[in-house]
């Protein structure tokens, strides 16, 4: 099962992206629909409800007047507050169950407004933003649904801003064009990415990568490393010391492969093995073969052991090396981070090597791009260590 998020601004289009992804074959569960639901006429959820805020919320017909009580709560932040403590447990409830009741091969698309605001993106394989200008959006309420113009600006102000947004969104769709415009972006992202992404989930399996190919630094890399870093550590609870961003994509204006590496520090191999479950169900299956990080030659290669996972996603390429905290790789692949950020000079050389190697094994492998790396480690080992000396470099 394929776990999506799916959010984003009042009047941005998200239940025509939503209808959409259904269309497809996605399981839609949709978290506005089970907020009506769990305040329907003779539900707990009501009644507590009525309590906290009086039978003035009520219509005639004894069901929620939800524009009254809308008024409320986008008018005062602490009446807010006491409504979500009281219909936010009832919908992750119910949420739960239809997750649960949702086939082993479905591509399930949690439609949720207050994705953001709630904290909610690690839950997700992928977080879908939907986004469209402001203005769009008042003029689609007001003509749409009758709303006032102050009305809809005051919702959008007590909703997440586009900064926060864009930080959860593994794919922002905009929707400021033609309908026909972003159904077509809906249509390929179903075929290629969701449904390759659900199968790789389901099949533990990672997405083919091909031969190496290094491409300039994108500003985009340390937001992508942020979400991926979120994810990880909500599935590794506490089995994880830390997580850190690694490798070239964590080095301001060096060129790379377009694959984010991150370390997962853990108190023992025992534990890096117990994480292969839960980084699978979050879409980082296993790498199913004991590695060595590059080490010096007349190293214990034991001291380097380390366990992989990789990224399921046919969208975002990821590396997941799990590593004993405090030991020499663990320790060696920050030093390398934060060497190469502190000196232009071998970043400059490193990455023209990089560049040299991945030519020479563009038709090969990844692997084979490794392997032809080491020689350049071998002899960086003494300016690391040289400099950590010099800067009493910490971890």
């Amino acid at each position: 099962m394929l776990r999506v998020g799916l959010t984003g601004g009042i009047g941005s289009g998200k239940s025509t992206v939503a209808g959409r992804l259904a269309e497809h074959g996605a399981t839609l569960i949709d978290s506005d629909k089970i907020a009506r639901e769990v305040v329907a006429p003779g539900t707990p959820g009501l009644a507590a409800v009525v309590d906290a805020f009086g039978a003035g919320v009520l219509a005639a017909d004894g069901s929620l007047d939800r524009p009254t009580l809308a008024q409320r709560v986008f008018a005062d932040d602490s009446a807010r507050v006491r409504l979500n403590e009281i219909v936010h447990p009832l919908v992750g409830v119910r949420t739960a169950e239809l997750m649960a009741a949702a086939a082993d091969d479905a591509v399930v698309v949690h439609d949720v407004p207050l994705l953001v605001e709630n904290g909610l993106a690690p839950r997700y394989h992928l977080v879908i933003v939907v986004d469209a200008p402001v203005a769009d959006r008042v003029a689609r309420l007001v003509r749409g649904r009758g709303m006032s113009e102050s009305d809809v600006r005051a919702r959008i102000a007590a909703q997440a801003d586009d900064q926060r947004r864009r930080a959860v969104a593994d794919v922002w769709l905009d929707n400021s064009g033609t309908p026909d415009q972003v159904l077509a972006a809906v249509d390929e992202l179903w075929a290629d990415r969701l449904v390759p992404y659900e199968a790789n989930v389901r099949l533990r399996r990672m997405q083919d990568r091909g031969g190496p190919k290094i491409v300039p630094y994108r500003e985009s890399w340390p937001a992508d490393a942020a979400r991926l870093i979120e994810r990880l550590a909500a599935a590794g609870g506490s089995l994880v010391s830390r997580i850190d961003h690694v490798g070239s994509t964590s080095v301001p204006g060096l060129a790379a492969k377009n694959v984010i590496d991150v370390q997962v520090a853990v108190a023992s191999m025992a534990d890096a093995e117990a994480l292969a479950e839960p980084f699978a169900q979050a879409g980082f299956p296993p790498w199913p073969f004991t590695q060595d990080a590059p080490h010096p030659p007349d190293d214990d290669p034991e001291r380097w052991r380390k366990r992989m996972a990789v990224a399921a996603d046919p969208g975002r390429w990821c590396n997941v090396h799990l590593r004993v905290v405090d030991s020499p790789n663990w320790r060696t692949t920050l030093l390398f981070r934060d060497w190469l950020r502190a000196q232009p000079e071998r970043r400059a050389d490193y990455q023209r090597m990089k560049e040299r190697t991945a030519a020479d094994h563009a038709a090969g492998t990844i692997y084979e791009y490794g392997v032809g790396k080491e020689p350049w480690f071998d002899r960086a080992w003494v300016d690391m260590a040289k400099w950590a000396d010099e800067t009493d470099w910490r971890a």
